[in-house]
């Protein structure tokens, strides 16, 4: 019998991309169940240094702009079952975007929308991520939460609390603000929140042994300093 070789879509992607891949998840040769959780939003909003002090416990000091798809992931035991929290952080700019969009939002089973307080043209945009959640055709009772960033610059906030939480229950979403830098602002809590809904609510795929962390990018990167 001969096997089907990858379509056209997959070899476009394969062809397009570059993955570098580093070890996080420890469970051996047991087998975890995963989430897939994306993170969307504009660029500079601070969407990597989410997913890296989530996944590392670390904040960046220095990052790269995201091209096309950084996939983080962290294994974690809840309820005393062995889980796999997948972050896909996906470029906040359109044009390293439309390789990757139907791929990312494939098996989604959370969105986190971020925004940066400290900027509000970042928060005038999550009308078109969330219109961009539905023409991918995410079903409504999949999770959504909505996370303002950068809290820490308190001197510099453009987007009142008040204003982000009506946003907020106008899509009936949780709300929190948070900073990638301070280890005292929750990052941990509002992912792991999230995972225990989705264990609750959700039945997960099976995966092999989880093994690696895997940052896609389809070109140069431009390095900057992060301030998130």
């Amino acid at each position: 019998m001969m096997s089907a070789g990858p379509s056209g879509d997959e070899v476009g992607l394969e062809s397009s991309l570059e993955a570098s891949i580093t070890s996080t998840c420890s469970f051996g040769p047991s087998r975890a169940r995963i989430f897939k959780i994306i993170v969307i939003g504009d660029s500079n909003v601070g969407k990597t240094c989410l997913t890296y002090r989530f996944c590392t416990s670390c904040f960046p000091e220095r990052t790269e702009a995201t091209i096309g798809v950084d996939f983080r992931e962290r294994c974690v035991e809840i309820d005393g079952e062995k889980i796999k929290i997948q972050l896909w952080d996906t470029a906040g700019q359109e044009r390293f975007r439309k390789s990757m969009v139907q791929h990312y939002y494939r098996n989604v089973h959370a969105v986190v929308f971020v925004y940066d307080i400290t900027n509000m043209a970042s928060f005038q945009s999550l009308p078109s991520w969330i219109e961009e959640c539905k023409q991918h055709l995410l079903s409504n009772d999949v999770p959504r939460i909505l996370v303002g960033n950068k809290c820490d610059l308190r001197d510099s906030i453009q987007v009142p609390t008040d204003l982000a939480q009506k946003f907020a229950d106008s899509h009936s979403m949780p709300m929190f603000e948070t900073s990638a830098k301070n280890t005292t602002d929750h990052v941990e809590a509002i992912f792991m929140t999230l995972a225990h809904k989705l264990k609750s609510h959700k039945s997960l795929i099976l995966s092999q042994p989880p093994e690696n962390t895997v940052q896609l990018n389809s070109g140069a990167k431009t390095t900057f300093p992060c301030w998130c």
